[in-house]
C-alpha cells in the first residue's frame, strides 16, 4: 500500500474516533484559524479573520520525511497541531509522526488532553500504557497494525527491531500536549528538590544529582 493511500485511510479512521469520541470543546463556526499573535486564549486561540484566510493555514508537509534523530533516546516526534496548522483551531483534532532508530525509546509520558491512536507505518514496536490501578497493558506491533492509549495514561513505545521504524499518531486534541515523566520531575524549572525525588524512588540524593544531570537539556 502506497504512503498516500495509507494517508487517507488513517485520516478518516482518526476523523471517525474524533468525532465519536471529542475531546475539545466543539466549534460554534465553520472556521476559527488560530491567531497566535493576539496573546488572547479563550480555550484556544483567537480566530484570524476570515477575509484573511488562505489554504496555507490548513496545509502541512513536515511528516512526509522521517525526522532527523539526534538524542540518546533514539526517537523523534514531528507535530502536526494547531501550532503547525493553524485551522486546526477549534477542530479537536491532531497528528503527528513518531521516527525510532533500531532500539529506539519515545521514553514514558502522558497526553493530558488527548486520546492517542498509533498507525504503524514500518517496523515493529513493543508498546504500552499503565492505568489508574497499576496495570500494564502491553503489545508488539508492527506495520499495518493500531494500538491505543486511552487519555492522560502514562504510556510508550520502543523499536523493538533491528531497523529504523514509524508510525502516525491521532489525537482528539487540537494541541494534546506532552508530559514526559523522567524530564517533568529530574528536570523542571525549578526543580523538585533532591529529597523529594529520592525518598519518592528509594534512592539517594546523589543517584538523583546523576540522574538530573543525564536529563538536563545541552546547552548549544
Amino acid at each position: 500500500m502506497s504512503l498516500t493511500n495509507t494517508l487517507a485511510i488513517f485520516v478518516i479512521f482518526s476523523s471517525a474516533i474524533s468525532f465519536a469520541f471529542a475531546s475539545d470543546p466543539d466549534t460554534l463556526q465553520d472556521i476559527c484559524v488560530a491567531l497566535p499573535s493576539s496573546g488572547v486564549k479563550v480555550n484556544g486561540f483567537e480566530c484570524k479573520a476570515e477575509a484573511n484566510v488562505t489554504e496555507a493555514d490548513f496545509f502541512f508537509a513536515g511528516l512526509a520525511k522521517s525526522g532527523v534523530i539526534n538524542n540518546t533516546l533514539g526517537s523523534v516526534v514531528t507535530a502536526a497541531n494547531v501550532e503547525k496548522i493553524p485551522g486546526l483551531n477549534t477542530l479537536g483534532v491532531s497528528f503527528s509522526r513518531i521516527d525510532y532508530k533500531a532500539g529506539g525509546l519515545n521514553p514514558p509520558h502522558t497526553h493530558p488532553r488527548a486520546t492517542e491512536i498509533v498507525f504503524v507505518l514500518d517496523g515493529q514496536l513493543d508498546v504500552g500504557f499503565i492505568t489508574t490501578a497499576n496495570k500494564l497493558i502491553s503489545k508488539s506491533i508492527k506495520k499495518g497494525e493500531i494500538f491505543v492509549f486511552p487519555k492522560g495514561l502514562v504510556h510508550y513505545q520502543k523499536n523493538s527491531g533491528d531497523k529504523p521504524a514509524s508510525v502516525l499518531s491521532a489525537f482528539n486534541s487540537q494541541l494534546p500536549g506532552t508530559f514526559s515523566v523522567a524530564a517533568a520531575l529530574f528536570s523542571s524549572t525549578p526543580t523538585v528538590p533532591d529529597n523529594v525525588l529520592a525518598q519518592a524512588f528509594q534512592i539517594d540524593t546523589k543517584q538523583v544529582d546523576d540522574i538530573k544531570a543525564k536529563l538536563a537539556p545541552k546547552k548549544t
